[in-house]
């Protein structure tokens, strides 16, 4: 029994380290792509990686080229070995996606390129560096004649697998530096907004605002890369009792077909039985010099309840209370009208008994009432 416990808790150590190591990886990765120089360090093993000085500039963060279909780009990436001991790792490119927070990170090499990690090639599959000193790795750029215009991202990575016999599994450590390609042609910038919902959660003040909750989906229809500016807003019937979300951060930029979720708060919404949501973009396109422009914005609305559930319940609380009063007078003077009746038929049956004569008694009671 006790051997199985141990098993169980050996593996549960395994996978939480094999999860912080993939973790660690990304995280290596990510700092490689962002920066124009990047440094890995693992012990003794440590090196570097960072655009080459040619005609494209002597001090680049990343790679950005415009390119026509069936174009070609020639460049380098310089590698230094910054250890005590030799250094052999591999070289490959691969495409680009968005992170679920919003960072930009590349395809493994065990998964298909299409586009960037398609259309670059390395010189080499691999490069050995001596101790202190550095490479410089020429590669191309293709784009397919049939490449569709717009916008492209991927990365150059050095790659460096190390096995941990201790823990049973290879860490795959990843340096690079990113590509942004646009293919020539007829750009189509677009963002929609799809999925539009909201929620209403009430409060138990009868006379109190709640709080509603927006969410949506900003898909990229375009070719584009694009990030957008937010905001967000709530109005009863007819415009009434409008409030808006707090600030709302601007979205990653996009890559084509990419598609970002995205959830708002917005506090102190009155309960008018009906509530309206509308979700405002502004897409913003950045140039190759990085100036930012903002494009013709983007709108959408929803509808949602907002049951004020706890004044509603008071009203109607209200309203029984008076039925029920009105009910209990109304039998309250019939019960009375009723007895007053009875006491009068028996005061004219015994004035009439005194007298001896039972056949007039109807009559008067009749004309007494």
């Amino acid at each position: 029994m006790r051997s199985s416990t141990t098993r169980r808790t050996a593996g549960l150590v395994t996978a939480f380290t094999r999860t912080a190591t993939l973790l660690l990886l990304s995280a290596l990765t990510l700092v490689g792509l962002q920066a124009g120089l990047a440094r890995a360090a693992d012990g003794d093993v440590t090196w570097t990686v960072r655009t080459a000085a040619n005609g494209y500039g002597d001090d680049r963060s990343s790679y950005t080229y415009t390119v026509n279909p069936g174009g070609k780009v020639e460049d380098a990436m310089v590698v230094a070995n910054r250890s005590r001991t030799p250094l052999r790792l591999a070289l490959y490119a691969a495409d680009g996606y968005t992170t679920d927070t919003g960072q930009l990170d590349l395809v493994t090499k065990d998964k298909k390129s299409v586009a960037v990690g398609a259309w670059v090639h390395s010189a080499r599959d691999s490069v050995v560096i001596r101790p202190g000193r550095s490479a410089e790795i020429p590669f191309t750029l293709a784009v397919p004649d049939d490449a569709t215009p717009g916008d492209y991202v991927g990365g150059i990575l050095t790659s460096l697998t190390q096995s941990d016999d201790t823990r049973g599994i290879n860490v795959d450590r990843r340096l690079g530096i990113r590509v942004k390609l646009r293919v020539s042609g007829e750009l189509d910038p677009r963002l929609a907004i799809e999925d539009l919902h909201v929620d209403y959660t009430g409060t138990s003040n009868p006379f109190g605002a709640g709080d509603a909750t927006v969410t949506y989906t900003i898909h990229n229809t375009g070719n584009v890369l694009l990030a957008a500016r937010q905001s967000v807003s709530m109005e009863g019937p007819f415009g009434l009792l409008r409030t808006k979300a707090g600030d709302i951060p601007a979205s990653p930029e996009l890559l084509p077909g990419e598609k970002w979720k995205v959830k708002v708060p917005v506090r102190d919404v009155a309960p008018t039985v009906t509530l309206t949501a509308t979700a405002h973009l502004t897409p913003l396109l950045t140039d190759a010099a990085g100036s930012i422009t903002p494009l013709d914005p983007v709108e959408t609305t929803a509808h949602g309840w907002a049951v004020p559930w706890v004044l509603l319940g008071l009203a109607l609380a209200l309203i029984a209370a008076v039925a029920v009063t009105v009910v209990l007078v109304r039998r309250r003077r019939e019960r009375g009208k009723q007895r007053e009746d009875a006491r009068v038929r028996e005061a004219v049956a015994e004035a009439l008994a005194r007298q001896g004569d039972p056949k007039d008694a109807d009559t008067a009671e009749q004309a007494t009432r």
